[in-house]
């Protein structure tokens, strides 16, 4: 393919999840009319994403091997003064990888919701949402401006609202998905001012336009303040990462979202929305590259989550809220690689996330299924004889994700701490530490998860609830047999996503951190930050990197996790219940989740609406109403009350106005003027 590539084809990928959407929003629910059938629902918007992949990976390949390159407006919408507001693509070497990792992860879990969601009365309506979803993000992340970008950072946050509470008759749902959205409207405000500034000092919403006069921005000082004007940009731009992407103090909405089905668990947490934040960051590096004192907090921020959302997911007995503290905690990994300016570093650990952390969730799903709704791990045990497709697949990414050897996760995680470890930034010692800790940490709650479910004595009878679904999760499977495989639609996915949970990083991992495979989509000032420099001259090829880790600090400290574990739960069972009775006070701040709801709850939310009441009451009903809108007709009707007696209609009360004039001005003259 020539070194452009077309319009039209591009426009394919985002269109083709749409029209899926669509067809089985409108024809296939009782909106439309029920027209359309489960086959031929799941059939339209499956085929959707499955050209949306075909066409991104001949992208990927137009983009690899014939540098192909595109950056064009399809439509513009409108121009304000000097403002244009445009519909386009931009299509490198990141966004190509972006989109491929979307659509792919998209597919298996359109083709695993056949079976998971078989029998739910929503069926054709989840398939709608999955696929408008996909929509979303591809706009997403094939955009060329900020417009585009914000339309699709704020799609996928209305479409995560309706999937999160997709079960709407449920009153945990409903708080979730309103937790969800309230959250991210927070972050969303930061990030709005940020665009918004780029646009008050650039004159442009285009990405090329603004990063060409990103080096007059950083000569700025804000109004009023100190700060450089770059270092709020980025600020704020931040803020609304913290949102979508679940940093500490914004993440309490992702762990709630396990409300929603365990398909869309996957996507959200994978490959979509939490993701588009570390993608917004990357895009921007040329903005982040000049304030170092955005990367610090950045850097700082995602050390805190990295390592204190990680301690979370030691105490959780619900096997999704496992894997979704394990999200924040990565989540946490990739925010401190962008701080570090290792922003290749950290797109690569989110592509090398998905896979595994789509795996890991759809096997949850396919536990949740063979144990007849069951979610708790306490609960369950030995399943490695009934489930053997789900158990070497979930091994497959637990070992992904601790950062095994060899493994996808491996090479991501690893590249993070060195690149952390090489960072002279302000906050680089903490965040060295976090994410070295984190290692340990995640090892643990991930293999305490796997023992449980897969191994030990099967501890099905202990379940109090085991023939009933304690979260109206209902999918139609029989509830009166003992643990069993999935369906081939379920675990066929999973297969699917484990080979490159194995081989992604292997094959990757030189072309995307050290080749030119990034070149003109990440931009790093190696003159101030050397840290993937100094990275680059220590590699030697992906079996070097793997041979060395073996002696590396975070393989014992993943290893040392995994012995843990195994000890505490598999060879001496009784020890956590002593531990967790010698550290009570401990346990329960890690049971209330640092108390950041209560807070939120009763501080936040409070002074709000107590704000809120005082605008409505002083501001609204006093200030508005009381005082300018019904205190200028009153003062109008008084005034008119004391006038009107004036205008009596008798003679000798004008005669008496016109003598009471002429005496006061006589008076006037008389001492005022002598």
């Amino acid at each position: 393919m020539s070194a452009t590539l077309s319009a039209s084809t591009l426009l394919a990928v985002p269109l083709a999840p749409l029209v899926g959407s669509v067809f089985a929003g409108l024809f296939g629910t009782k909106f439309g009319g029920d027209h359309l059938g489960r086959r031929i629902t799941h059939s339209l918007t499956i085929l959707g994403v499955l050209v949306a992949f075909i066409i991104s990976a001949m992208t990927l390949k137009s983009v690899v091997v014939d540098g192909a390159h595109f950056n064009e407006t399809i439509y513009e919408w409108m121009t304000v003064g000097g403002l244009k507001m445009e519909i386009g693509f931009l299509i490198d070497g990141l966004t190509a990888m972006m989109m491929c990792v979307v659509t792919f992860v998209s597919l298996m879990v359109h083709i695993y919701t056949i079976g998971y969601m078989s029998d739910d009365d929503g069926y054709n309506r989840f398939f709608s949402y999955i696929s408008l979803f996909t929509f979303s993000m591809l706009m997403l992340v094939m955009s060329n401006n900020m417009l585009q970008l914000f339309f699709g950072w704020e799609a996928v946050g209305l479409v995560s609202y309706l999937l999160i509470g997709f079960w709407f008759n449920r009153p945990t749902a409903i708080f979730a998905n309103l937790k969800a959205f309230l959250v991210n409207r927070v972050g969303d405000f930061g990030f709005i001012l940020g665009i918004g500034l780029i646009a008050a000092y650039s004159g442009t919403l285009n990405y090329g336009e603004a990063f060409s006069k990103a080096d007059e921005l950083a000569k700025i000082a804000f109004p009023g303040t100190e700060w450089m004007l770059i270092t709020v940009i980025c600020i704020c731009l931040f803020i609304g990462a913290m949102g979508k992407s679940a940093q500490f103090p914004l993440h309490v909405w992702l762990p709630d979202s396990m409300e929603g089905p365990t398909p869309i668990s996957a996507l959200i947490h994978a490959a979509t929305m939490v993701t588009a934040g570390i993608f917004m960051v990357a895009r921007m590096s040329p903005l982040f590259e000049l304030s170092d004192t955005a990367l610090s907090f950045v850097l700082v921020i995602g050390a805190i989550t990295a390592l204190f959302m990680g301690f979370l997911g030691i105490i959780q007995n619900d096997i999704k809220r496992v894997v979704a503290y394990s999200t924040l905690s990565q989540l946490g990994y990739m925010t401190v690689a962008l701080g570090a300016s290792a922003y290749s570093a950290a797109v690569f650990h989110l592509m090398t996330h998905a896979f595994f952390k789509a795996l890991l969730f759809l096997g949850a799903g396919s536990v949740i299924i063979g144990m007849h709704h069951n979610q708790d791990i306490r609960r369950m045990g030995g399943l490695r004889k009934y489930m053997p497709i789900t158990w070497i697949t979930s091994l497959i990414g637990s070992l992904a994700l601790i950062g095994t050897p060899l493994f996808a996760g491996f090479y991501s995680k690893d590249t993070i701490i060195e690149a952390v470890h090489e960072s002279h930034l302000w906050g680089s010692g903490f965040a060295y530490f976090a994410v070295l800790a984190g290692v340990f940490v995640t090892a643990f709650y991930s293999f305490r998860m796997y023992f449980l479910v897969f191994h030990g004595k099967e501890r099905y009878d202990q379940n109090p609830d085991a023939h009933h679904d304690a979260h109206d999760d209902h999918h139609g499977h029989d509830d009166h047999h003992g643990p069993h495989e999935s369906p081939w639609v379920v675990w066929l996915p999973l297969v699917l996503l484990a080979i490159p949970s194995v081989v992604i990083g292997f094959m990757t991992i030189q072309p995307m951190l050290y080749g030119d495979f990034f070149s003109g989509a990440i931009f790093i000032d190696e003159t101030k930050h050397e840290a993937m420099k100094e990275l680059a001259e220590a590699f030697h090829g992906p079996l070097a990197m793997a041979l060395h880790g073996l002696t590396a600090a975070p393989f014992w400290l993943a290893l040392a996790g995994v012995v843990l574990s195994w000890y505490m739960y598999l060879v001496n069972p009784a020890l956590p219940a002593a531990i967790k009775r010698a550290c009570g006070p401990i346990y329960r701040v890690l049971d209330n989740k640092y108390y950041m709801d209560w807070f939120n709850e009763n501080v936040i939310a409070r002074a709000t609406r107590a704000l809120g009441t005082g605008l409505w009451k002083g501001g609204d009903q006093g200030v508005i109403d009381g005082a300018i809108v019904n205190g200028s007709w009153k003062l109008v009707g008084r005034v008119a009350g004391a006038v009107r007696w004036l205008q009596s209609g008798y003679i000798y009360h004008y005669a008496f106005a016109m003598l009471l004039g002429i005496f006061v001005l006589m008076s006037y003259f008389v001492w005022f003027k002598r």
